[in-house]
């Protein structure tokens, strides 16, 4: 298939397409070390919190920084002969494809391949020291912007700071008179 221009992006298969040769062009230009041979992609229509996500299995002992030996990984009942990375999944978001403008949502893609280029040199991916040095380098952010509102919004009850945001209900929302603020060591309040 080929790829839409962003303008013209109407459907999952067309956002996929268009975001898989954006990445590309990125590996091109930036010399982003991934293979996109070992990723499959899909586009969500349920999250609320994530913009896009690497989804990968875990690797027992995978370590940032540490260079996996892809021959004897053993994850996900088995290990690889070949010495290929276990394959990924980029996930796309569409509520959050619809609500960035062009740079924030090729901002998201970039983010996207420093995981990628984590898990696949070394078997796992975070948002330490590594990542961020990485996302400087490829100008994106350690963390995207938010594009959905939460159903709960916690403060600090003294300077009214936003203390969290959650999208469900849970303990921290049910709760919230046992946790304090930081900044003010203050209650909060649930909006």
């Amino acid at each position: 298939m080929t790829a839409p221009s962003y303008d013209d992006i109407e459907t999952h298969d067309d956002l996929v397409a268009w975001s898989r040769e954006y990445c590309k062009e990125v590996r091109r230009e930036r010399l982003v070390d991934v293979r996109f041979d070992l990723v499959e992609w899909e586009v969500s229509t349920r999250a609320k919190r994530r913009a896009a996500a690497l989804k990968r299995p875990k690797i027992p002992a995978a370590a940032v920084g540490a260079p996996i030996d892809w021959e004897t990984a053993e994850a996900a009942g088995g290990r690889v002969a070949d010495g290929r990375p276990f394959p990924a999944t980029i996930s796309l978001t569409w509520d959050a494809f619809e609500a960035f403008d062009r740079a924030a949502w090729e901002s998201t893609l970039r983010h996207e391949l420093v995981h990628l280029e984590q898990y696949q040199r070394c078997g796992t991916t975070g948002h330490g020291r590594a990542f961020k040095e990485r996302a400087r380098e490829l100008d994106t952010e350690v963390h995207c912007e938010t594009f959905s509102e939460a159903k709960y919004v916690l403060r600090c009850a003294v300077c009214d700071a936003l203390v969290a945001r959650r999208y469900r209900d849970c303990k921290l929302v049910r709760r919230a008179e046992e946790y304090r603020s930081s900044c003010c060591d203050a209650a909060l309040t649930v909006d």
